[in-house]
């Protein structure tokens, strides 16, 4: 399989799925092998769009490829996935993972027995910020953190903790590597039914503390992430893929301050996440992000939005309704 393209295949063809079609279809050691959508109309503009097949049925698709890109409504992602892991695709699922932990455990278990790769598409990870970021950490102490976006109809099928803040739990996990003590969380519902805004403050055993604030109804769109460690300052900017490093560099009572902006090399984070998927699959190795690591930010999303439930009851108890629960 090295010496030759892996044949992919996208599932779920929406507003983002497309992106997942787009960078396959321009991507170098990959070939468009065709994508399956519910929407049968959708499936054959975006196919005709990109010059590859609409595949009617899953099965048939799923025939012709080594490796797919499942970006289906959430509620779908473990059925879907699993199916095709059965199959003997190598799946790389958009996040979350899927729609609960016992679904998560599931699926990974699935790949594990198929022998298949499972990839969860946190595709800040890739961004280049922080993969320059990532390099520089030592024990990170405090973190303030803000993913706000403008309303838009797109991933409302579950709460902006896990459509939106779960893109920084993620990397929190990463960057701290320590269980999580206790967890503070507050969210309400604004244009949907679901929960549009929350903020949430996380402690964990190394000592490190966590303010996130995710939104999908401001009127501003922001990506930050700015967190101190010993005689450190770093600042993340998702959006621009930039870092500023400010560091104490001198002694005594007038210390010298240090400014640096971290090299990085700009590219669109899906583009190096789908890269990376497919030489997973060829070299046959552990993805940068597998289920496990999509497990953990799933088990942490959970018990952020339990925080907002028991903060819904006390306060309203009519913002505390099922469809939140999980």
């Amino acid at each position: 399989m090295s010496d030759k393209k892996i044949r992919v295949g996208v599932v779920g063809v929406g507003d983002f799925g497309r992106n997942h079609v787009r960078v396959f279809h321009e991507l170098p050691g990959a070939e468009l092998v065709g994508i399956h959508d519910a929407d049968p109309e959708r499936s054959r503009q975006i196919a005709a769009e990109f010059g590859t097949q609409a595949f009617s049925e899953m099965g048939q698709l799923a025939e012709q490829i080594d490796a797919a890109s499942v970006a289906v409504p959430t509620v779908l992602h473990a059925r879907i996935s699993s199916e095709l892991l059965q199959r003997g695709v190598d799946v790389l699922v958009e996040k979350p993972i899927a729609s609960s932990r016992a679904e998560a455990d599931g699926l990974i278990a699935t790949a594990k027995t198929a022998g298949r790769i499972l990839q969860v598409g946190h595709l800040e990870r890739f961004n280049p910020a922080v993969v320059a970021v990532q390099k520089i950490v030592t024990r990170p102490l405090f973190f303030e953190v803000h993913r706000l976006g403008v309303f838009s109809p797109r991933s409302l099928d579950v709460d902006v903790v896990f459509d939106v803040m779960i893109h920084d739990l993620d990397i929190l996990l990463w960057l701290v590597d320590s269980p999580v003590r206790d967890i503070h969380s507050v969210g309400i519902p604004v244009l949907t039914e679901k929960v549009d805004i929350a903020h949430a403050r996380i402690e964990f055993e190394s000592g490190a503390v966590a303010n996130l604030t995710a939104s999908r109804v401001s009127t501003e769109r922001v990506r930050k992430l700015r967190f101190f460690q010993a005689r450190e300052y770093i600042s993340v900017d998702y959006t621009r893929q930039d870092v500023t490093r400010i560091r104490v560099t001198g002694e005594g009572s007038e210390p010298a301050i240090d400014f640096e902006k971290l090299p990085t090399q700009p590219e669109e984070p899906l583009r190096a996440e789908l890269r990376a998927f497919v030489s997973a699959v060829r070299e046959r190795t552990v993805p940068l992000v597998d289920g496990e690591a999509g497990r953990r930010a799933l088990d942490l999303a959970d018990r952020v939005m339990a925080g907002i439930l028991e903060h819904a009851r006390r306060v309203k108890p009519e913002l505390a309704t099922a469809p939140h629960t999980r």
